[in-house]
């Protein structure tokens, strides 16, 4: 078993280390980023990690419950989405 302590110990540690911006400030400039830059830029940027963490995801070994709670999930993600683009 791991010591390394729980990921909200974890990222309260990153965020307190002083060679790293907390990560509202990433998030701000990510946001400021898109606003500035047309969605032929940041969209392939943005295509990329998240398929880097869907393709990190598929890496696991996952339970066919624990997937079809995922896929739920997402799908009433995708349909909130939709909701509230229409």
């Amino acid at each position: 078993m791991s010591n390394s302590g729980t990921a909200e110990e974890n990222a309260t540690k990153a965020d307190d280390d002083p060679e790293r911006p907390p990560r509202y400030d990433q998030v701000i400039r990510w946001a400021e980023y898109i606003t500035n830059q047309p969605p032929e830029v940041w969209g392939p940027q943005q295509n990329a990690v998240v398929n880097g963490q869907v393709d990190s995801a598929r890496a696991v070994d996952v339970s066919a419950e624990d997937r079809k709670r995922i896929r739920a999930f997402a799908d009433a993600e995708l349909r909130e989405s939709d909701e509230n683009d229409g």
